[in-house]
């Protein structure tokens, strides 16, 4: 017998509730607000924009904190095609690094909301929620472009990422704007229920933690979307209850050939030797899920 009701499952498909929404949209606007008021910034090119599973709309009701990029587009990381480097494009050297802006960042949300409530993490500022905003993760980031990719020796013809460093130095790139593209993309293909179903794979996670289950960190919600968004289209689309639906899908992921996944972007190997995880302990946690949803009885 399965663990948990169709009705239950249902109702973890549907996005945050109306009041979380407000209190997200809250959190957003203020720390825009923060950016657009500090003297070192608001000259500056930067967009703010959300990213993550907010604007995804794979939020889950147990977990709708929010993850906005501050993107600085005056400076900018890139990746030419071989044999060209910057001095092709007209570009010059910033005299401004990553550091500073980040800096400013922090001192800029401090400013406005108090030291009391900015927490400067290893890749996000944290700002502590309120009754009025859900917690947030600004991100200071470089605006990314790669005309490696496709090959371009326009200056203004790139494919568009983001890229800081954590206080560790560890790199990161990634594509947030693809991966909503690619997500709304994959959603409208699957009647709406590639989104419905990573919610739910969410919520059993959760559960799954809540319920002493021994999953492991790396196991995040970018991950979940990323697998379910390599998942083909059928298995979502056919007509069946949500636990036969969920079921099927562990097994299919559990089954397939994982080694050529994507990030929902499609720009990034899923599985690299840069990741936190790797397709073991993925296979690991789908065993898990299968067996505390009852599926193996």
């Amino acid at each position: 017998m399965s663990k948990y009701a169709e009705e239950t499952l249902n109702r973890w498909s549907k996005p945050a509730s109306e009041t979380e929404e407000k209190r997200i949209s809250s959190a957003i606007k203020m720390i825009k607000e923060a950016i657009d008021n500090y003297d070192n910034l608001k000259d500056k090119n930067i967009e703010v924009f959300v990213q993550g599973s907010y604007v995804n709309n794979t939020n889950v009701k147990t977990k709708s904190d929010v993850d906005v990029c501050v993107m600085l587009k005056d400076i900018f990381y890139s990746e030419y095609p071989n044999g060209y480097n910057k001095e092709h494009y007209g570009f010059i050297e910033a005299t401004s690094s990553f550091d500073d802006f980040k800096k400013n960042v922090i001192n800029a949300l401090k400013k406005k909301y108090g030291d009391e409530n900015i927490k400067p993490g290893n890749k996000s500022i944290k700002m502590e929620s309120t009754s009025h905003r859900v917690e947030a993760d600004a991100v200071p980031a470089f605006q990314y472009r790669n005309y490696k990719i496709i090959n371009s020796t326009d200056e203004n013809s790139f494919v568009e990422g983001i890229k800081f460093y954590s206080s560790t130095q560890d790199e990161v790139i990634n594509y947030p704007k693809k991966h909503i593209e690619n997500g709304k993309n994959k959603n409208t293909a699957t009647q709406r229920r590639y989104k419905r179903t990573a919610r739910i794979f969410k919520r059993i996670r959760h559960q799954m933690i809540q319920d002493n289950i021994p999953v492991k960190k790396c196991i995040s919600s970018f991950l979940i979307e990323s697998l379910l968004f390599n998942v083909d289209n059928f298995q979502f689309i056919y007509d069946k209850p949500w636990n036969n639906k969920i079921k099927d899908i562990i097994k299919y992921l559990y089954d397939d050939d994982k080694s050529n996944y994507t990030e929902v972007s499609e720009k990034l190997n899923l599985f690299d030797d840069t990741r936190k995880w790797d397709i073991d302990s993925v296979d690991n946690f789908l065993k898990q899920m299968y067996n505390f949803l009852g599926y193996n009885s």
